[in-house]
């Protein structure tokens, strides 16, 4: 009986261990009952007021935590900022990430400092935020895990070859999210994201100058070259969704199956027959789209998260401690 129950204990230490090392599974949703109660709330209506100013606030704060969570983990390394231009938000693939995000969580961070000083990671603020954002622009309401504390590493260097691209294929985008523990059906509901926000035109220009991508449908192809032409400024931008760009809602894969996908990335959910099943699940059932987008986020937000002793609560979002 003794030793049945050494290799119980032994079983059960070998699986705490797996879980700390891959970072996961050590949040819960209630992390700040004392030490910061009102927190959710605060975080809530700092966004709610920055989304009054500034109705990009959206968009911008939930690409943020996309970008965040997939370089170094959820962990506010996005948000640090470096005099030599050589952090992670000043690499190529970042470049075009909206400002509002970056602020919203400062702004955020500012508040809940006022209550409940050096206790709340930026990290924690950003995973609020993103959710609040969704919910804000008509998505469902979900609880946020928390515990998170902040990365104490940066590095522009690390970006590459850990965002999805706009030309990504089926295969690619699979292997991608596979990485981060992401399934495939965790990838099109995130991708679900994309009813929200905009583009800029040369993320997507190869498809509709020299030759039209065959996927697209004529009629948008052409409403694209018309807002994107080959001289457009670099700061020209188009709506993700053409139908309801400000809501959040299963509209991006009613366009999918109508040839409306902005990005390859996103046509190709459709066009590949591995994944259409599940756009058409979610565009004939906005309900179940919302359930599967639920769960995605929660898994996205404990991706690669530092706990415990790890890492850092930073006082300035925008920069380490010491």
């Amino acid at each position: 009986m003794k030793i049945y129950c050494c290799k119980c204990l032994c079983l059960l230490l070998a699986v705490i261990f797996i879980i700390i090392r891959n970072g996961e599974g050590q949040l819960i949703e209630n992390f700040y009952p004392s030490t910061c109660p009102n927190v959710e709330n605060i975080v809530r209506q700092s966004v709610i007021t920055k989304i009054n100013q500034t109705p990009t606030t959206i968009p911008a704060t939930l690409r943020l935590f996309f970008h965040d969570c997939f370089v170094e983990g959820c962990d506010a390394s996005i948000l640090i900022s470096s005099p030599n231009n050589d952090a992670e938000k000043d690499a190529k693939d970042n470049l075009s990430l909206a400002g509002d995000g970056f602020d919203t969580v400062v702004k955020a961070k500012r508040a809940v400092e006022a209550q409940c000083p050096g206790i709340v990671s930026c990290a924690d603020i950003l995973a609020i935020a993103a959710r609040d954002v969704v919910f804000l622009a008509g998505g469902p309401a979900f609880k946020v895990e928390l515990g998170r504390r902040d990365g104490l590493i940066s590095s522009a260097s690390r970006v590459a070859g850990n965002l999805p691209e706009p030309e990504f294929d089926l295969s690619q985008l699979n292997t991608m999210f596979a990485k981060n523990n992401l399934s495939q059906i965790d990838m099109i509901a995130l991708s679900g994201s994309h009813t929200l926000g905009f583009s800029h035109c040369n993320r997507f220009s190869k498809r509709i100058h020299n030759h039209i991508d065959p996927t697209l449908d004529p009629n948008y192809a052409q409403q694209l070259i018309d807002l994107c032409p080959r001289d457009a400024p670099s700061d020209v931008v188009v709506n993700m969704d053409p139908v309801s760009p400000e809501t959040f809602d299963n509209k991006y894969f009613l366009n999918l199956i109508d040839g409306k996908g902005l990005f390859t990335s996103d046509q190709v959910l459709y066009t590949d027959p591995d994944s259409r099943s599940t756009v058409e699940d979610f565009a004939n059932g906005s309900d179940r789209f919302k359930g599967y987008y639920i769960m995605a986020m929660r898994k996205l937000g404990r991706v690669g998260v530092k706990t415990g002793d790890q890492g850092e609560i930073r006082t300035d979002c925008t920069a380490f401690n010491s």
